[in-house]
């Protein structure tokens, strides 16, 4: 399964950005997704999910309120935005599927697809 993320980039504390991932072999709206991020010297770290049926959305406590994720059918697109960014927001981010919300870390310890991630750095 190809997963690409793209929209990372440098943005100072409180700042925005939205990243966006694209899903050439699924379609996105069909299926579990999540965005996971990994910090240096850290682990893999679940930050939000949406459910492929209902579109039910799940945040991790230290991002619930500042950032949203959505997806277009029609574009088949997913999407984190993510908003008064905080330094210990930045990380590579992952998009992912086959997790459920709130995944323990047995199961980020399992093969599961994801793509090759896009950085966020929040410094001033």
């Amino acid at each position: 399964v190809q997963l690409v993320e793209s929209g990372g980039g440098l943005v100072q504390p409180g700042g925005s950005l939205r990243l966006s991932c694209a899903a050439p072999e699924l379609m996105i709206r069909s299926r579990d997704m999540s965005w996971l991020r990994q910090a240096p010297g850290k682990g893999l770290e679940w930050v939000s999910h949406i459910s492929g049926d209902r579109g039910n959305t799940y945040y991790a406590d230290f991002v619930k309120g500042r950032f949203t994720v959505s997806r277009d059918s029609a574009e088949n697109m997913l999407y984190l935005q993510m908003n008064a960014l905080k330094t210990e927001d930045s990380a590579v981010y992952y998009c992912a599927t086959g997790l459920p919300p709130f995944p323990t870390p047995g199961h980020l310890r399992l093969p599961f697809p994801r793509g090759k991630g896009t950085q966020v750095t929040v410094s001033s």
